[in-house]
C-alpha cells in the first residue's frame, strides 16, 4: 500500500527544487500524491478496509493543505505543481 524507497527517490528527484531538497511544498505534495494513487489502487480490490481509507482520507487533507500554502504563497508554482501532477484545481 505504500511506496517503495526507489519509487519516492524518483518522485523527490523528479520535483525537487534544489539538491537534496525534500521538504519543499512540491515534493511533499508530489509524495502523497503517489501514496494516494497506490491507496485508490489498493481500494478497487479491497473495498471494505475503511482503516485504510481513514489514511487516504488524512493524506487527500494534507495535500489539500500544503496545496493551499502554495497557492497563496506562490501562484505559478502551485499552477505548474498542479499541471506537472494532473491534479483538478
Amino acid at each position: 500500500m505504500s511506496i517503495t524507497a526507489e519509487k519516492k527517490q524518483e518522485v523527490i528527484a523528479n520535483h525537487a527544487r534544489a539538491e537534496n531538497d525534500t521538504g519543499s511544498p512540491e515534493v511533499q505534495v508530489a509524495i502523497l500524491t503517489s501514496r494516494i494513487h497506490s491507496l485508490t489502487e489498493h481500494f478497487k480490490s479491497n473495498h471494505k478496509d475503511n482503516h485504510s481509507r481513514r489514511g487516504l482520507l488524512m493524506m487527500v487533507n494534507k495535500r489539500r493543505s500544503l496545496l493551499d500554502y502554495l497557492k497563496k504563497k506562490d501562484v505559478p508554482r502551485y499552477n505548474a505543481l498542479i499541471q506537472k501532477l494532473g491534479l483538478r484545481k
